[in-house]
């Protein structure tokens, strides 16, 4: 009997060590509204949990800023494709994707991609 109880506390243990690690983009992001900024890549980090793209693009008052693009996690988005190559500092970008909760910070959650120089895509794990 106590075995039995100690392997169902592992168990339930095991189960929400993971689902309190990850959280809802709607805390972050206002997924109901959709944005779209053309710019050029700064920095493309592809790693756990989240890919992230940094980038600088006109604001709606028309000064450059730099933005966050918060995007999927990198083995999903290797099986579609994309790779830690697929995207260069210099590189010209359509970024579409939902606007941050906060607007100083200049976030967004990437729904979309395109690089209009060699016509690449990514839309939301559709190539």
């Amino acid at each position: 009997m106590r075995r039995t109880l100690l392997f169902m506390a592992i168990g339930v243990l095991v189960a929400v060590v993971p689902a309190s690690a990850h959280h809802s983009f709607a805390a972050y992001y206002f997924e109901d509204q959709s944005v779209t900024l053309e710019g050029t890549v700064q920095e493309f980090h592809f790693r756990s949990p989240h890919t992230v793209l940094v980038f600088t693009a006109p604001d709606s008052s028309g000064r450059t800023q730099t933005f966050t693009a918060e995007w999927g996690n990198p083995r999903r988005l290797s099986t579609q494709g994309v790779t830690v190559e697929t995207l260069k500092p210099g590189d010209v970008v359509v970024v579409t994707g939902s606007p941050g909760r906060a607007n100083s910070q200049y976030k967004v959650h990437l729904k979309g991609i395109r690089r209009p120089s060699d016509g690449w895509s990514w839309v939301g794990g559709r190539r």
